[in-house]
């Protein structure tokens, strides 16, 4: 007997097929929320991760680099880092650096730091290096995550707010030892010249004889020997305090082109007999003119020169510039092409008592001099030197004060 179909089947296999396809809706609409929502999260992720303005780059255990962010290229400038080593690209090595803060990682499986100095465009920069490990599910170690943060500038402005804390220290120290030396070589100076003005009656009577004579003749130089020497006092002692807090003095506008002129009127002797042509000047006209003391950027000015001839040691050149940069500051430049500063005196170059002369030609309160004085300007001094090249040192007065 054939199997007669009902009304009631038919009906319920409709209702099978719209289910089915209702169900397959629904997930489908779930299946577009959730690709939304992580196309959402992506986005974040990504927003974030283009936020950072640190370098990051994702290292494999051999030390090759898997991917870099956009930051990688404003900085390294390197076209395709992807599977190159990351000494050769970060250090232009061959072989992994030592130390290396991924390979403490890698030892460790923990988190390590370093700073780190690269040269880049010419420029020493200063890098904050964080490695991190990367694992799977499974705890496994598989990459090396890399940030690298340029802390150049908060470097040296933490340097300078330190220098200027010791400066601070130094000028109380300075001022109490200053004191303290004026006191008594105040009196050796007025007896020294009491002793002198007492010469004239002692050459009455003590110049019947040579023996008389030779010992006036010893006396006067022993006189005027002391006299020198409180004189020369007295200018340490003047330099001792300007690294002391001063009273507060009138600054007037300083006609820079003429100051340094009137230095080289000062030194001409001197450059004529040793180095008649060692000077080549190039003064910006017109230059803004800075307000300071004139007496003071006299000192710093010739300072420098003095401190530039000493360096070319008779055989070199000496260039003198003025002019204005970013017009922000007033630039007064002094360049030479003599011996040079080491990397490593570089940054104790402004500390007092510092010197890289030998003993007797300086007791290194010359440059911390000048930087107290242009600091107490509003100013700043920048030094470039190249061991064995020459150096220059740029004293910058800004334009409003």
């Amino acid at each position: 007997m054939a199997h007669e179909t009902r009304l009631e089947d038919l009906i319920g296999l409709e209702h099978t097929k719209l289910g089915f396809f209702k169900e397959v809706q629904i997930k489908i609409r779930e299946l577009q929320e959730s690709n939304l929502q992580l196309e959402q999260k992506q986005q974040q992720i990504q927003g974030i991760l283009d936020g950072i303005t640190d370098v990051m780059a994702v290292i494999s255990p051999d030390f090759r680099i898997v991917s870099v962010n956009p930051v990688f290229f404003e900085i390294f400038r390197h076209d395709a880092p992807l599977g190159e080593y990351c000494y050769r690209v970060f250090r232009e090595k061959n072989r992994p650096c030592t130390p290396c803060p991924m390979k403490d990682a890698l030892r460790k499986n923990d988190v390590c730091r370093r700073m780190v100095i690269y040269s880049i465009d010419g420029q020493n920069r200063q890098f904050e290096i964080t490695a991190s490990p990367l694992r799977n599910a499974q705890g496994v170690l598989q990459r090396i995550l890399l940030l690298k943060r340029d802390v150049t500038v908060e470097k040296e402005y933490q340097a300078k707010y330190y220098h200027a804390e010791k400066m601070a220290t130094i000028g109380l120290l300075a001022a109490g030892v200053a004191h303290e030396i004026n006191n008594p070589l105040t009196a050796i100076s007025g007896f020294a010249e009491g002793l002198k003005r007492r010469i004239p009656k002692l050459e009455k009577r003590l110049s019947k004889s040579q023996a008389d004579r030779n010992m006036l003749r010893d006396f006067q130089e022993y006189i005027q020997t002391i006299m020198s020497e409180c004189d020369r006092c007295r200018d340490i002692v003047q330099n001792l305090l300007t690294f002391s807090p001063r009273e507060k003095v009138s600054f007037s506008a300083i006609d820079l082109n003429a100051l340094v002129v009137d230095i080289l009127k000062i030194l001409d002797n001197q450059l004529k007999k040793k180095l008649p042509k060692a000077i080549c000047l190039d003064l910006g006209e017109p230059l803004p003119r800075p307000k300071g003391v004139a007496a003071e950027l006299k000192q710093v000015v010739l300072n420098l020169v003095l401190n530039a001839l000493y360096a070319i040691q008779e055989k070199g050149k000496i260039t003198l510039r003025t002019y204005t940069e970013e017009d922000q500051w007033i630039v007064l430049s002094v360049e030479d092409t003599g011996c040079g500063i080491r990397q490593k005196d570089l940054d104790k170059l402004f500390e007092p008592f510092f010197t890289t002369k030998p003993v007797g030609k300086g007791i290194g309160i010359g440059l911390s001099t000048c930087y107290n004085i242009i600091r107490q300007h509003g100013g700043e001094i920048v030094v470039k030197s190249e061991y064995g090249e020459g150096s220059e040192f740029k004293v910058k007065f800004p334009k409003k004060m």
